[in-house]
């Protein structure tokens, strides 16, 4: 009999990497890139201003949701959303290591379209992992996190607290680990009322980031509803603000 651990190893794969509600044809995109033999697609929002955003969602974040609010709330950047392996319209199959790496090659991609500017990075519950494993390799301008955890690791380990997910998830993304080494300013955007990310994973994340970290405070939100709240897009606009 296989043990346990190998027998759960797809369930919680998919519980990590929920895919399969955020598809849409290829043939509504605006973004392709190809990564070995994988074609990534997502969407430009504002092309052509010199300013540049990344945007790294959620584990079920379909990113081409979020095309009118960049375009309204964010004028002056030209927003890349990017679904992930197996999300939106792109192919191949989502891990640790591919995410990484084709969040490196999209910011270098844009970083070359945008050669006059850093690029500013947001990324929202598990894409908060992206971009801070992003923003310790490369130099980016600012970092908005939403949401974010200490590790996934950890994170699923609050949810499941009868099962050994420190052996059922092998897709750590520790932040906790990579937060000393950032250099980019970063604000941190946090709901009281997360079932999610519980208060304490961001709470383990916030001492070990940089002492200037900018800290705003939902404390009425839930893990879904933050966005929601007017004040959610504000403190991003000012943050990013030149």
């Amino acid at each position: 009999m296989r043990p346990l651990a190998t027998m759960l190893t797809p369930v919680t794969r998919r519980l990590v990497y929920p895919s399969r509600g955020t598809r849409v044809p290829a043939a509504g995109t605006t973004l392709h890139l190809r990564r070995g033999n994988v074609d990534l697609r997502g969407w430009v929002v504002n092309p052509g201003q010199p300013r540049a955003l990344v945007y790294y969602g959620g584990n079920g974040e379909g990113v081409h949701d979020l095309r009118g609010v960049l375009a309204e709330r964010l004028p002056d950047h030209t927003s890349y959303l990017l679904a992930y392996r197996g999300y939106g319209a792109s192919g191949g199959r989502p891990s640790e290591r591919a995410l990484r790496e084709d969040a490196l090659a999209l910011v270098d991609h844009v970083a070359g379209r945008h050669p006059h500017h850093p690029v500013d990075v947001i990324g929202r519950s598990l894409g908060s992992g992206v971009a801070t494993q992003v923003a310790v390799r490369r130099p980016v301008g600012r970092l908005v996190l939403v949401t974010p955890f200490d590790s996934l690791v950890a994170t699923a380990g609050d949810l499941f607290p009868r099962l050994p997910m420190h052996r059922l998830v092998h897709d750590r993304w520790d932040s906790a680990a990579a937060a000393p080494a950032l250099a980019a300013p970063v604000l941190v955007l946090r709901a009281g009322r997360d079932d999610l990310v519980r208060p304490p994973r961001t709470d383990r994340l916030l001492e070990v980031l940089p002492g200037s970290t900018r800290v705003v405070d939902f404390p009425d939100a839930d893990h879904a509803s933050l966005v929601d709240d007017p004040a959610y897009w504000t403190a991003i606009e000012e943050f990013l603000r030149p």
